[in-house]
């Protein structure tokens, strides 16, 4: 029987999230050339030869892209881990704790939400200064408020349950029914919100990038590659489409395995 994690289209979305990390983990044994020097061969359209074309000074976009994952994806895993793990504390704490504690986290949660996430990440990047980290964490910022008010909702909710009252009625401290009980028992509705949230940081650094605030040039990333060809659109679409369409690539795989892994937690 087929569940949703071996249906075609998860399949291909675990395939097109395996090449983009296999590009940042080793980008050599896809392509043997410089990310960063160009030669005379300047705007060349795709060919055999150079899958995605060349930029403006002949570099191989193909290259860049590959190239640009590392730094792209890298930065949307630091992103959701900070949202994740000062998240998931703030949550805890509030679920847990409850009275003043809970209604101080949880107002500035709604402060925080209430805040578009491009504007609240470009504040934070003025204050860190502008670089790859920095722009990953100030996206991982614009996700706390999520994964908190996610966690405490889960935390609320299998507290009360039987099996919870029975393992305090037995002697358990609540820093071992944390552990052993509440926080398995609220992990996958955290892990959908996980894949969601790369997506979404991934697509958040590569506006930062496309706006000069992320990764400085000439290093490959994959919003800096799209900024960088904007003066070539009419007469170079490639330089733009291609890396565009690697980026919404893999932002709608890590959507589907998000929908995936919701889909499962809740049969």
């Amino acid at each position: 029987m087929k569940t949703a994690y071996t249906k075609p289209t998860a399949l291909l979305a675990y395939l097109i999230l395996a090449t983009a990390i296999l590009w940042a983990l080793a980008p050599g044994l896809f392509t043997q050339g410089d990310p960063i020097i160009g030669d005379d061969r300047a705007l060349l359209a795709p060919s055999a030869t150079h899958w995605f074309g060349t930029d403006s000074v002949g570099r191989d976009l193909y290259t860049r892209v590959i190239y640009g994952a590392r730094n792209s994806l890298l930065g949307a895993l630091v992103a959701v881990l900070v949202g994740l793990i000062i998240g998931t504390f703030l949550g805890v704490i509030a679920g847990t704790l409850r009275g003043k504690a809970e209604t101080i986290i949880m107002r500035t949660v709604d402060v925080l939400l209430s805040i578009p996430s491009l504007l609240l990440s470009l504040a934070v990047l003025i204050l860190l200064g502008f670089g790859t980290m920095n722009a990953a964490i100030a996206v991982g910022v614009t996700s706390i408020a999520m994964f908190a008010r996610l966690v405490r909702s889960q935390v609320l909710s299998v507290v009360s349950s039987d099996y919870v009252e029975a393992a305090y009625g037995v002697g358990s401290t609540r820093t071992a029914v944390l552990i052993r009980h509440v926080l398995p028992n609220s992990l996958t509705p955290v892990l959908a919100l996980v894949a969601l949230q790369f997506a979404s940081a991934l697509l958040q650094l590569a506006t930062l990038g496309f706006l000069g605030y992320g990764t400085p040039p000439p290093t490959p990333e994959w919003g800096l590659l799209i900024a960088d060809s904007r003066a070539y659109l009419a007469t170079s679409w490639w330089l733009t489409l291609l890396p565009g369409a690697v980026i919404v690539a893999v932002v709608l795989a890590a959507n589907h395995i998000s929908h995936i892994i919701n889909q499962e937690g809740q049969a």
